[in-house]
């Protein structure tokens, strides 16, 4: 009975511990000394590396920021209203990666790579370091391509190429946002990649652009990044940096990306309230001294890379918030000078329902026309100053002066040109149906037509170019050069078609 009970209980433990091979792991275990918003204060660390990944009992993550010799400072990837006092914590000993590669296309992922979706887990080819060195000065080329947002007011006058970095700044609620997503709608056919990293950005907002990227069959090509004003702010610090990662993945690639950061303003914001929880000291607006260094790190990724390096880009459209139009704040400065332009949004022109309300006298592209296409530098070449010759004079015009033919006549074409730079949103213009309207606008075909009838004037005229002018189109699109004659052909037809339906009305501020 005893040999049994032994053959059946202890015969096959003793096969079982002859099969197992003890393994010895050391493992750095420390404990939770306090928690703050976002943040925790651990000790029991002897050894630890500047921006670790650490784990917390319960599977929560953090960063190690603040390393002293008593206690660490760690930014907590989630909410730290389950940590205690007294928890427990160890080192992994790498730092926070996300997964890269082609399956993350179509996807909503928080800055951690995990789905939030309900597509399943992300079966990713690899996994890559959030932080990054940028490419080297020699490793890049000039930024020489387009990137067409179909935006007539940022294509004309405010170009913007592959590897560029083009801020977006402006005031609440001025359309910063939707020329953003306009830029990412409009690379449908181009190949171009897309990201869009929402930070700080109410849960109802991310639902509108997820909804209008479905709507126009963007979510294929593009990845969205989340990080949410509900989310802790170790996330909304890292999703940023976790998005430019995805996107490095495809520019190594040699293929082109565009990367939207919506916005930074939230996300400075969100290392201010990180770096005083930590008590590093606070400099100027209470944000610490290194956040001029937290962004230019992030943006100085975003390039045109040469043929020998894969020759891919990153354009990084960066979104900014001010407030009552003070571009000279502290953030806003900085942005400005590590980036290539600025696309400014007037409130006062959103008001008067100029939209989209890009003021082209504030606005500048660093990179100008070298990146625009042969046709609308030949057209649009002196739009600018143009246009800003007419809002100095639209000024004066209003104390009643009196005007000669010449002042009238260019008072009277730029308001037809305002006309035709407005553009309803998701509303995306082929180049050449860009170069028809700005052409009819620049030789004065729209002079003699009421500004309230300049959009269906437009219609016109860029539905006889379509139509009428193929292989001119074809041209334009190819990089072609804007001959003479294909501009005097263009206008000839665009002038039939105005005959044609009618638009002959009388220019009332003549």
């Amino acid at each position: 009975m005893l040999r049994t009970l032994r053959d059946t209980l202890f015969d096959p433990l003793d096969r079982a511990v002859e099969t197992i091979a003890p393994r010895l792991e050391a493992t750095e275990v420390a404990h939770v000394v306090s928690v703050g918003n976002g943040v925790a204060q651990v000790a029991g660390f002897t050894d630890l590396h500047a921006n670790e990944l650490l784990s917390f009992e319960g599977g929560l993550m953090g960063i190690a920021s603040n390393l002293r010799e008593d206690r660490v400072g760690v930014i907590v990837l989630g909410n730290t209203g389950a940590l205690r006092p007294g928890d427990r914590l160890h080192r992994t000993e790498r730092v926070v990666d996300v997964p890269v590669g082609e399956a993350l296309l179509g996807r909503v992922l928080d800055p951690l790579g995990r789905p939030l979706d309900d597509a399943g887990a992300v079966d990713a080819e690899a996994r890559m370091p959030v932080e990054r060195i940028a490419p080297p000065i020699m490793h890049r080329d000039p930024v020489n391509v387009p990137l067409q947002t179909g935006i007539k007011a940022v294509d004309a006058a405010i170009p913007i190429g592959r590897g560029q970095r083009e801020l977006i700044l402006g005031d609440r609620q001025t359309g910063k946002t939707a020329i953003a997503v306009d830029a990412i709608l409009n690379q449908t056919d181009t190949g171009v990649i897309s990201i869009y990293c929402a930070v700080g950005q109410r849960a109802s907002a991310v639902a509108r652009v997820l909804r209008s990227l479905r709507d126009h069959d963007a979510m294929q090509r593009t990845i969205v990044v989340v990080a949410s004003s509900q989310d802790a702010p170790g996330l909304q610090f890292v999703a940023p940096y976790a998005a430019t990662t995805m996107a490095e993945q495809f520019m190594a690639q040699g293929r082109d990306v565009l990367i939207v950061y919506d916005d930074l303003t939230r996300h400075a914001r969100a290392y201010r309230q990180l770096s005083l929880l930590l008590r590093r000291p606070p400099g100027r607006e209470a944000y610490p001294g290194d956040i001029f260094y937290i962004h230019s790190r992030l943006l100085e990724r975003a390039t045109h890379l040469r043929k020998e390096h894969g020759g891919g880009s990153l354009t990084a459209l960066p979104v900014i918030e001010t407030q009552a139009q003070n571009i000279s704040a502290y953030i806003p400065t900085n942005l400005i000078s590590i980036t290539d332009g600025q696309l400014y949004l007037s409130p006062d022109l959103f008001e008067k329902g100029q939209l989209p309300a890009v003021d082209i006298g504030a606005s500048v592209s660093r990179v100008g026309g070298k990146v625009q296409l042969p046709a609308f530098r030949a057209v649009a070449g002196n739009l600018r100053l143009m246009y800003s010759q007419f809002e100095e004079l639209e000024t004066f015009a209003r104390f009643g002066t009196q005007m000669d033919d010449e002042t009238r006549r260019k008072l009277t074409r730029g308001l037809r040109v305002r006309e035709v730079l407005k553009q309803r949103e998701q509303h995306h213009l082929a180049v050449p149906e860009q170069i028809a309207a700005l052409l009819a606008a620049t030789e004065g075909l729209f002079d003699e037509i009421e500004p309230k009838d300049v959009a269906k004037a437009e219609e016109s005229v860029q539905q006889a170019v379509r139509d009428r002018c193929p292989d001119i189109c074809e041209a334009i699109e190819a990089g072609e050069n804007l001959t003479d004659d294909h501009r005097a052909a263009l206008i000839e037809v665009m002038r039939a078609a105005l005959d044609d339906t009618g638009e002959d009305g009388s220019d009332a501020d003549a």
